[in-house]
């Protein structure tokens, strides 16, 4: 990188010691600038790159819940609220063990690049607790949310900080969230979370929408090299909303989902995942993936542990956490014929991975570009609150797959711009940085 680039990262890196998949998110984002910077001094003069590296916000606090047994239980909650030039602070809450302050910044980091290629007028941000919602009753994951918003509520509103659910955090805890933010607010603000029921103000297809956006990234990559899903193995791991509705949108363009998967382990059905039974076992009985295997019968095959990539297949949409897939799974899956990668989960590609699928000159979507559908939906769903409106299911995903298409589009004609056609990653981060930079000049110093 250029000397100026490697001073600034290595400032960011100290700033923030011991936060790997931060600094993670901020080398990969910086590689790409580096062909930017000699077009652009004003951006170096401004100190964007160090002020878009510092959220403008960050927010730690404890969470006192108390167990079914009566015991108090503490928690610790996080909203990091990255950068406001587009728009509010908009972005998931994450509940999962492995939630920590690294984790939630460079969750926050990627949502502005990613919310800036939607095109759509919201800030990035990012939230979440250590809370794991898995193994608890209604009632404990009910008085967790009631105490999490209890102190999130104060930081949180349609024009200020717009919430969404993430890993842990589905209809059910948004639906308690949104109760505790109307109860201490005394107010029915629709547009203060997304994600919420159909009732009271969600929007249909936002459950589908990073699914199903990921797939339609997939397959406008494959259509920029004349080819498509017809007929190929499809590849998904995870078991959640990401992965059942990649599937589901998979099949729908031709392809054969024979995947998918949950930390116990993951399961192979070569006639193709049976998307009614998948569903049943994960959203209806909140199961575990090796039910599908015993119930399904036929070819259907549970492995315990083992990788998902190590399956051959021609697409791979890996739906599930950050870095689940590494060096040696992207030699195996090149080895076994891989032609594209769509990444629905945020950074579930480590760097060696990521070298490998580009050297290799396969398709590979960044998850800031191919994963954007969810959040983009989420904007739709503030756009129908703030109008007290109601959109159908047909124009809503009709408007997802405009907004996927124009994300695919702009990635591809920027990487062209700077000299590295279907480099998606250089496209996605160039164009994501320029939109955001741009807006922060006007604003002056702040």
């Amino acid at each position: 990188m250029a000397t100026s680039l490697d001073a600034t990262l290595d400032a960011v890196l100290r700033r923030n010691p011991g936060e790997s998949e931060f600094h993670q998110a901020v080398k990969e984002v910086f590689e790409s600038l580096e062909l930017l910077h000699a077009r652009h001094p004003e951006y170096a003069e401004a100190a964007i790159l160090e002020r878009i590296a510092e959220p403008e916000r960050q927010i730690i606090f404890r969470v006192p819940w108390v167990d079914d047994e009566g015991k108090v239980r503490v928690n610790r909650g996080f909203r990091i609220e990255f950068n406001s030039a587009l728009g509010p602070y908009k972005g998931g809450l994450r509940f999962h063990r492995s939630v920590n302050l690294g984790i939630v910044k460079f969750l926050g980091f990627e949502q502005i690049f990613k919310n800036s290629l939607t095109g759509l007028p919201i800030g990035g941000g990012k939230g979440g607790s250590d809370f794991d919602p898995h193994g608890k009753s209604e009632g404990e994951i009910m008085r967790f949310c009631q105490s999490f918003m209890t102190e999130l509520f104060r930081h949180i509103g349609p024009d200020t900080d717009v919430p969404a659910g993430d890993i842990g955090v589905g209809g059910r805890e948004i639906g308690y969230l949104f109760g505790q933010y109307k109860r201490l607010a005394n107010r029915f603000d629709a547009g203060t979370l997304t994600g919420k029921g159909l009732a009271w103000g969600g929007s249909l297809v936002r459950t589908e929408a990073t699914g199903y956006g990921a797939a339609i990234f997939a397959n406008e990559m494959l259509k920029a090299k004349g080819l498509g899903f017809e007929g190929r193995r499809v590849l998904v791991s995870g078991s959640g909303n990401v992965a059942l509705y990649a599937i589901e949108k998979a099949q729908q363009l031709g392809g054969t989902a024979i995947t998918a998967s949950d930390s116990s382990g993951y399961v192979v059905d070569e006639e193709g995942i049976d998307l009614d039974l998948l569903k049943q076992i994960k959203e209806v009985e909140r199961g575990r993936i090796h039910e599908y295997a015993e119930r399904r019968g036929g070819k259907a095959r549970f492995v315990e542990g083992g990788n998902v990539w190590e399956v051959p297949g021609e697409i791979a949409i890996p739906s599930a956490t950050q870095n689940e897939l590494d060096g040696e799974s992207a030699k195996t899956l090149l080895k076994n014929g891989l032609i594209a990668v769509s990444e629905g989960a945020n950074m579930p590609s480590t760097p060696e991975a990521v070298d490998l699928f580009q050297e290799a000159n396969i398709a590979f979507g960044p998850g800031k570009a191919a994963n954007a559908g969810g959040v983009a939906t989420s904007a739709l769903e503030m756009q129908q609150n703030a109008a007290r409106d109601s959109w159908t299911f047909e124009d809503t995903e009709k408007r997802l797959t405009d907004i996927m298409v124009n994300i695919h589009d702009t990635c591809a004609a920027t990487a062209e711009e700077y000299g590295r056609p279907g480099d998606y990653v250089v496209g996605a981060n160039i164009a994501g940085f320029v939109k955001v930079a741009d807006a922060m000049l006007d604003f002056g110093v702040i």
